[in-house]
């Protein structure tokens, strides 16, 4: 994560906040007390929050857990040719 200033973030308001829009990349800004903040887009914001919820259910952790034990050993749903066809658009 890149870090950058409280004044040149104030200086550069809207180029530095298109770069962390543009890049998905957090930004740390620090003040001259030492204290800082993070400055992350919103759709990056949403994403991580998913991904917390995500983690934090035991329940669908459980599940995805299971999925993946089901997959590796080859288990899984098995889609027929027709429905690879239309899946793929061939």
């Amino acid at each position: 994560m890149d870090t950058i200033s409280v004044n040149k973030f104030r200086d550069n308001l809207k180029s530095v906040v298109e770069q962390v829009v543009s890049r998905h990349e957090p930004l740390k800004v620090t003040r001259r007390t030492g204290d800082a903040f993070v400055v992350v887009s919103a759709d990056d914001w949403e994403r991580e929050q998913e991904t917390l919820h995500v983690l934090q259910n035991k329940d669908l952790m459980q599940q995805i857990a299971q999925s993946l034990e089901t997959h590796h050993k080859g288990l899984g749903y098995q889609p027929t040719k027709e429905q690879m066809d239309e899946i793929t658009g061939l």
